[in-house]
């Protein structure tokens, strides 16, 4: 039995109607980018579903383990492909159960009948491959709905299709079918959750960190990349741009009124957002801020923040509790990294209480009397790009 193909199933690009072929080349390359390293892996996309071969059963198994990561994907099975004769489907359906543990399990056939010449309709064929594994695996017990076993046999003209197993995929849509945009990543539990969202509605990004050394250890920039590392299995290749922060953040503690200078923090960090978002092509801007977590995601400090920029800002914790968002980031893997207990630039110059109703009014008028807008263009020009995922510190500044 040649047990080498997965059948994958799309997810809502299904539901795409003129554009559908873009999604599946995006779907495609993005998991043709996850399986890079399976050596003797090839695929064949059609418009409803998707088959990747392996010579090497190893590279399936790793495969199955790579494939649940990967946004687009709705369900993943591995298949048997055989002649689309009665007799070879009831020969490979034994095969394809006698690969699974049968004893005391509930089953179900589920068969689909593409090629309409096939001798028998569906119903009959369902009824004489359930007689056929009965008579052959006794111990089985038939149960229609959610049964533990589903023996799955699709018929088309050139094959049949069989499989036991039905892996469940990320859903979502492919990571680049929705634009590029740039996530602001403290490294703390929230902005990972975000860009975690944002990737799977189809959003590819680059990252910003903002680092005011040596307040903010090497420790602290290492916990970023590993995040950043760890996102990068979503099906994404994320640049993370490290911008140095402190004597920007400096001047503004020395300015700015203590109780307004967290937000007067958050609308340089946007200004300076803003810049690389430009040099980098990115459509929108995506925080991890949940309304009323802290005071400066207060509605009122949320307008005073956006006042200073006119790019979309994307915000797909804004409505989630913390322990909802707790709950995504231990499901990511992200969890555990961010609670490592290293200072971000924030926590090291947190005033001791903030307004959570800022005016902006009174935040312009405190910003006027320094010309941060020099400021930020130069610290965004001096920002160090890297490629974590590749374990260096390789720089593309001048790709940018």
């Amino acid at each position: 039995m040649n047990w080498n193909t997965i059948l994958i199933r799309y997810g809502e690009l299904s539901l795409k109607g003129k554009n559908k072929s873009k999604f599946i080349r995006k779907l495609k390359a993005n998991i043709k980018a996850a399986l890079s390293d399976l050596g003797t892996v090839t695929m064949r996309a059609e418009r409803d579903r998707m088959f990747i071969y392996t010579e090497k059963p190893e590279e399936l198994d790793r495969a199955i383990e790579i494939l649940p990561s990967i946004f687009g994907i709705q369900s993943f099975s591995p298949i048997v492909i055989c002649e689309p004769t009665l007799e070879d489907i009831k020969d490979t359906s034994l095969k394809v159960l006698g690969k699974t543990e049968t004893a005391g399990k509930t089953f179900k056939v589920d068969v689909k009948r593409a090629d309409k010449r096939f001798p028998l309709n569906t119903g009959e064929l369902q009824q004489e491959l359930g007689g056929h594994v009965l008579r052959v695996f006794p111990e089985l017990v038939v149960q229609m709905k959610k049964p533990e076993i589903l023996l799955y046999v699709e018929i088309q003209r050139e094959a049949a299709y069989i499989s036991s197993h039905t892996y469940k995929g990320a859903g979502g849509m492919p990571v680049g079918s929705n634009g590029h945009s740039l996530l602001l990543l403290s490294g703390g539990i929230d902005s990972p959750v975000a860009g975690y969202m944002m990737m799977k509605r189809g959003v590819s990004f680059d990252a910003i960190h903002f680092a005011s050394p040596p307040f903010t250890s090497d420790l602290a920039k290492e916990k970023v990349e590993d995040i950043v590392r760890q996102l990068t299995k979503f099906g994404a290749v994320i640049r993370l741009h490290v911008i140095p922060f402190t004597e920007l953040q400096q001047t503004i503690v020395k300015q700015v009124p203590s109780n307004l200078s967290m937000t007067t923090t958050r609308r340089m960090m946007m200004k300076v957002a803003e810049q690389v978002r430009k040099d980098t092509n990115s459509l929108g801007l995506i925080t991890g801020d949940s309304l009323g977590q802290v005071a400066s995601q207060t509605l009122e400090s949320l307008t005073a923040i956006n006042e200073v920029t006119n790019t979309p800002i994307l915000r797909p914790l804004i409505a989630m509790d913390k322990l909802e968002i707790i709950e995504i980031a231990q499901k990511i893997g992200t969890y555990d990294i961010s609670i490592r207990p290293y200072d971000d630039c924030c926590t090291v110059f947190t005033p001791p209480s903030n307004k959570t109703k800022p005016q902006i009014e009174k935040v312009a008028y405190y910003e006027s009397f320094q010309e941060f807008d020099d400021m930020v263009v130069e610290v965004a020009s001096q920002r160090v790009t890297t490629i974590p995922s590749k374990q260096t510190e390789e720089e593309f500044e001048d790709l940018l």
